[in-house]
């Protein structure tokens, strides 16, 4: 009997594909990517959210000019204004990334844009909502405002942040 299972299985997996190696995906890629179109500006913020849902400093890093800086008020110093550059910031991103549970990050409203479309240079002003999970017990909400300037080489190419300005009180 055993035999006769052997031969029985072995006629069935003949007709089929190997399980272990899958056929290549040979489609355009254009059904189902959760990333945004970065050629678009609202493209950029869906990526710039689903980095934060991942935690994913590679889709991050993809955002981000090589002349990036990001600003804020220091309002430990008194309010003054501290910048970064790149680097610094992909670190402290990805420390944020490796240190939360959960990120949950959602852009709302737009306050102001200013982006003509045959353009090479945008700044958007947006709100959004960051909820930063490190554990159960540990959940952090931000409000907050964010002002990114945005370039990109030529039309039809993808846009990058070259600066981010937290604009939030």
């Amino acid at each position: 009997m055993r035999p006769l299972v052997l031969l029985l299985a072995l006629a069935l997996l003949a007709g089929c594909d190997n399980p272990f190696a899958p056929a290549l995906d040979r489609s355009d890629g254009s059904g189902g990517s959760i990333l945004g179109d970065q050629r678009q500006i609202e493209g950029v913020f869906q990526n710039f959210r689903q980095s934060y849902a991942f935690r994913d400093s590679t889709i991050y890093g993809q955002l981000l000019a090589p002349s990036f800086s990001f600003e804020y008020n220091d309002y430990d110093n008194g309010g003054i204004v501290d910048r970064w550059g790149r680097d610094q910031d992909i670190r402290t991103t990805h420390g944020l990334f490796q240190n939360t549970q959960r990120l949950d990050l959602v852009w709302n409203s737009v306050i102001s844009s200013v982006v003509a479309p045959d353009s090479l240079h945008a700044v958007v002003l947006r709100n959004f909502n960051l909820t930063v999970t490190f554990s159960a017990s540990d959940v952090v909400r931000v409000d907050g405002y964010a002002k990114l300037t945005m370039q990109r080489q030529a039309i039809g190419e993808v846009w990058m942040i070259t600066q981010w300005t937290d604009a939030s009180n």
